[in-house]
């Protein structure tokens, strides 16, 4: 299932919406809500959270949307709110460590979600989650914010699935505690890539230091595959790797079915996805787990071109 990697408020300004129906999407894998803030001027209030989010669901007529929660901090710094300049940003202060730290901000935008949906669906996901105490404190903020809705007769999503992204590695290796308690997971592969290997992204002189087409990478991500299929929590994969059509190549081959992307990346994925031979990829790719090389993104091509897959 290829879904769109939406950029917040702008998408809605125009008819993108009906753009990613005729590129194909089935769902908004990823709408990243920080983008209304970085826009406005001031905090954006209740009733303007409130109003984007609907619209969000309106337009989307059905399709599912996950919503991620603010990802602010890092480099995502916004005038009106007070954050200290910090040595290393995407190690820093962001995304649910900034929620958690103010929680009256989370609870706001939770309550804003849950106002919008109007007894409708909702998914809810939580970035930069690196241990299980933090997705079971921000899941605890969902439950009481739905209580508060119920109290004043406010209808409760008809179903409500919350999730979050894993990011961080630390994270890989208490999988099985997280999946007992999140409804999905998403596999943020830019954050997790770049902490993995130590080496960020937005630095040109070590960004092209590792390749996420490489043993180590695969690895990881296969053992995240491997936990989430055997507890039967859906999982997908968002960031560059998905966009790509080599790149996705490797992901169906570790059994990874749904993937979020930029709609311009939706037809050449879906293609790709179309003519591949999943069993086959799989037998081929399984072997290169175990190189020692520092990447194996020739051997993958290779393989995707004998599968006459396209690329």
């Amino acid at each position: 299932a290829e879904q769109a990697d939406a950029l917040g408020p702008r998408l809605f300004q125009e008819l993108e919406v009906e753009i990613l129906k005729e590129a194909g999407a089935e769902g908004i894998g990823l709408f990243r809500t920080e983008f209304q803030f970085m826009v406005a001027e001031e905090l954006p209030r209740f009733n303007a959270q409130t109003d984007l989010y609907r619209r969000v669901l309106d337009a989307s007529d059905g399709l599912p949307v996950t919503f991620r929660t603010l990802d602010l901090g890092g480099d995502k710094i916004l005038p009106y709110m007070e954050a200290e300049r910090e040595d290393n940003p995407a190690l820093g202060w962001r995304a649910i460590r900034m929620g958690l730290d103010r929680p009256a901000l989370l609870r706001l935008q939770l309550r804003a979600l849950i106002a919008a949906a109007a007894g409708r669906p909702l998914r809810i996901m939580f970035p930069m989650i690196a241990n299980v105490d933090e997705f079971r404190e921000a899941r605890a903020y969902v439950d009481q914010e739905v209580a508060w809705a119920q109290r004043r007769g406010r209808p409760a999503p008809e179903r409500l699935d919350v999730g979050a992204m894993v990011e961080a590695p630390s994270l890989i290796w208490h999988l099985d505690a997280l999946l007992r308690l999140a409804d999905f997971v998403s596999v943020g592969t830019n954050d997790l890539m770049q902490y993995l290997f130590a080496a960020d992204r937005q630095n040109p002189r070590v960004a092209d230091r590792y390749d996420p087409l490489s043993p180590p990478a695969l690895r990881v991500l296969k053992t995240i595959q491997e936990a989430c299929a055997n507890s039967g929590t859906p999982v997908s994969v968002c960031g560059e790797m998905a966009g790509r059509p080599l790149e996705a190549f490797a992901l169906i081959a570790l059994g990874f079915d749904r993937l979020s992307m930029p709609p311009a990346g939706i037809g050449p994925v879906k293609r790709m996805v179309l003519g591949c031979d999943r069993e086959a990829a799989r037998r081929g790719v399984q072997p290169l787990l175990e190189r020692s090389a520092g990447s194996v993104r020739g051997e993958i091509e290779t393989l995707a071109r004998k599968l006459y897959v396209s690329l």
